[in-house]
């Protein structure tokens, strides 16, 4: 059997841990940073902290493009190293007009190093057990976006320090960089101005930059995304205002964290296996229960609950859709199937932070979660309605 765990893959799968956990550390101590040191609403927080997803997903169209046109490691070594650099700026920020700047310019090399290391990490795997590898590779995101919080709450506790926190996502993120720098990746063919090839793709078209027969898994994504950035950028201090649970959000993440841990091992024997739709299938039901007890429960059981399921779900969820996504692809557009997918995850978590914020403001965060949960169960109608037909009828391999 073709070796999984080669050099290449385990580096791009530790620098894409580096650039979760980097960005993940802070996120849900940014609403009471802004509230606490700027003074603002909630309303004003969700358009602040949206900035990012909104420049991320202008962004990732165009990475895919870029990562398929020219070389790879120097496209992710440039993403990756402006990435790591605007966290510096965090330190600096003295209002929130220059935080609101920061935090939206921050969005671009985030939602184009996304792109570039995933696609790298897909190159360097055995095609044999690309989909397997996908598995895992998704749990570098998971682990990342479910450890950083705890830990970052954790640190938070100790020393009472928003800076801190920032000076810890700018070392690992920088950590993350030098790991890429040390990618050993074979030359690819990059065709020049004048071929055939370059000549075919010379017209300026959508699907050069967005993988167009993918959009019903795409609208899926964006549903199921939007739901988590309900959650995940408010459940701090949702925790703390209205739960009374001032340091049960760490505990949350871990929960979250074993939750997505234990279903990504299953499933990564399902997608060894070709059980893509199944995977997805489980996934999506699994999260949409998840969801329904964190917005129907305003209690401990609720909250903590909640965590283990949504976490077995995304597991479950999120590598069959990409899997889904580099299938419908031909293998000269990997890059821009993955930026497809990050494109869709990115519109609905920025959708999800400004309407949650609306919400909260104007409502309570109850009613932001309940949005969440429909948002949720739309996704899961249109995949069985259409998207996993759709997927099967249209797929490559």
């Amino acid at each position: 059997m073709d070796r999984l765990w080669n050099a290449n893959y385990l580096k791009a799968w530790s620098a894409n841990f580096m650039l979760y956990f980097s960005f993940m550390v802070m996120t849900p101590l940014l609403p009471l940073y802004l509230s606490e040191v700027f003074g603002a609403t909630k309303d004003e927080t969700g358009m602040v902290l949206s900035g990012y997803a909104l420049t991320a997903l202008l962004v990732r169209p165009f990475s895919g493009f870029f990562v398929d046109s020219f070389p790879r490691k120097l496209v992710l070594l440039a993403c990756y190293g402006l990435f790591a650099l605007l966290f510096g700026g965090y330190l600096v920020a003295g209002s929130l007009l220059s935080f609101c700047i920061l935090r939206t310019l921050h969005g671009a090399p985030m939602g184009a190093t996304t792109v570039a290391n995933s696609t790298v990490a897909i190159d360097v795997l055995p095609s044999s057990r690309r989909a397997e590898g996908i598995g895992y590779y998704g749990l570098s995101n998971n682990l990342g976006t479910a450890i950083a919080p705890t830990v970052g709450m954790l640190i938070y506790q100790w020393t009472a320090s928003y800076d801190t926190i920032f000076l810890v996502s700018f070392i690992t993120a920088s950590i993350g960089f030098v790991i890429n720098s040390t990618l050993h990746l074979k030359k690819r063919p990059i065709p020049s101005c004048t071929s055939e090839e370059s000549q075919r793709r010379l017209p300026v078209s959508l699907d050069r930059f967005l993988l167009l027969k993918g959009w019903p898994e795409a609208l899926c994504i964006a549903l199921f995304s939007y739901s988590y950035g309900v959650m995940s950028t408010y459940i701090a201090i949702y925790a703390k205002q209205e739960l009374g649970i001032t340091t049960g959000t760490g505990l949350f993440f871990t929960l979250l964290c074993i939750g997505l841990i234990s279903s990504r091992l299953v499933g990564a024997r399902g997608l060894r296996k070709g059980k893509v739709t199944e995977n997805a299938t489980h996934g999506v039901v699994i999260a949409l229960l998840g969801y329904l007890v964190f917005a129907a429960l305003h209690n401990a059981w609720g909250f903590y609950g909640a965590a283990f399921i949504v976490g077995l779900g995304n597991g479950h969820m999120f590598p069959a859709f990409q899997t889904m996504f580099i299938n419908l692809a031909p293998a000269s557009q990997r890059g821009t199937a993955n930026s497809t997918l990050y494109t869709a995850w990115e519109a609905g978590v920025g959708l999800g932070i400004i309407i949650g914020g609306i919400a909260a403001e104007y409502f309570s965060y109850g009613a932001a979660f309940w949005t969440a949960w429909v948002s949720n169960a739309v996704g899961v109608i249109l995949f069985f309605a259409y998207a996993r037909q759709h997927f099967l009828n249209n797929r490559l391999r």
